[in-house]
């Protein structure tokens, strides 16, 4: 099973993993807010994650990492 690990400290929500998913497996999250003021990006179906790393290449501040 792949997991998509997000670092909501260092995401800045962008929206650049949403867009990449090819599966629309991300969201920005509307409930949380990180210190810095952003919605992170989060999870909404992990059983559709295909483990492409689209998200993970496309985030601009590294805050996704995908283990398989």
């Amino acid at each position: 099973m792949t997991k998509v690990l997000i670092d909501a400290a260092r995401c800045k929500g962008c929206g650049l993993c949403v867009n990449a998913c090819p599966k629309g497996v991300l969201t920005l999250d509307s409930n949380v807010l990180t210190a810095k003021g952003y919605h992170p990006a989060a999870v909404t179906d992990i059983e559709k994650c295909i483990g492409c790393m689209s998200c993970a290449v496309m985030c601009p501040d590294c805050a996704i990492t995908i283990e398989k």
